[in-house]
């Protein structure tokens, strides 16, 4: 089946939720994700982790690391035969360094904003997610931005290299709520989430990713393929604000995200 790229204007809000499909999965779905997918990806894993290591060492501006996460990704969605529908993309400037809030329902967001957002970017990622084997080390070497949110003091010098990583022209990812949905809903997003934004005075822009909580929720390995959407918002402007202003800008930025989320 393959991936399709469309260009809508999503509807209104109708629920609080936003399934795509319903389908029924049992014991044949538990086994084939237990013994076929979830092996295959930890496979991928190990080799494109361990493959990018020496590239690292000759990659000023990422790019080559980027790649690598890039084919990862779109490796893992070809694999679990998930097609992806993006809706809105074209209203995005995409040569413009921007801060691209995306709602978190699962494991499966950041392959899917690896495999389907057409630029190089900066995810800004907690600091619990060093302690996984080669995807720490590839994050780390990458460039990302880690922030520890037990001790926020703690990442006062990844906060400044983010800021001269958006004022030097790069994107920023960042996922508003702090972690994954436990409930498939969105959550409260952090205090702070948009501090970056305002003090680079970038636009915001909302995306919301349709279907991957379900494809693969908290607390479990058992993925369930399906029609996946990444449904983006129009960019919302951060020039003339201050951190005064960062309450209001994140209000707005949730109620825009949660529009999209819920759209029919």
């Amino acid at each position: 089946m393959e991936n399709s790229t469309v260009t809508e204007t999503p509807r209104e809000p109708s629920r609080a939720t936003a399934p795509i499909e319903t389908r029924n999965y049992g014991i044949l779905s538990r086994l084939r994700s237990y013994f076929f997918f979830d092996p295959l990806i930890w496979g991928y894993t190990v080799v494109f982790g361990l493959a990018s290591i020496p590239f690292g060492f000759f990659d000023k501006n990422g790019s080559k690391l980027h790649a690598f996460a890039r084919a990862w990704s779109k490796t893992i969605m070809k694999t679990i035969f998930s097609p992806m529908r993006i809706i809105g993309l074209e209203k995005i400037d995409t040569t413009k360094p921007q801060v691209y809030a995306v709602n978190h329902g699962s494991a499966f967001d950041i392959p899917v904003l690896y495999a389907y957002l057409p630029f190089q970017f900066r995810i800004v990622f907690k600091k619990e997610l060093l302690s996984y084997p080669i995807v720490g080390g590839h994050l780390k070497r990458s460039g990302q931005v880690c922030v520890d949110q037990q001790h926020p003091a703690r990442s006062v010098a990844s906060i400044r290299s983010a800021f001269k990583t958006l004022k030097g022209g790069m994107p920023l990812v960042i996922f508003p709520e702090g972690g994954r949905t436990s409930d498939g809903r969105i959550q409260p997003f952090l205090p702070g989430a948009f501090f970056l934004a305002i003090k680079a005075q970038v636009d915001v822009v909302p995306i919301a990713l349709v279907g991957t909580y379900d494809l693969l929720p908290m607390n479990t390995y058992h993925i369930k393929p399906r029609s996946l959407e990444m449904r983006v918002g129009h960019p919302i402007a951060t020039a003339g604000l201050t951190l005064r202003d960062l309450e209001q800008l994140s209000a707005k930025v949730q109620k825009e995200m949660k529009g999209l989320y819920e759209a029919g």
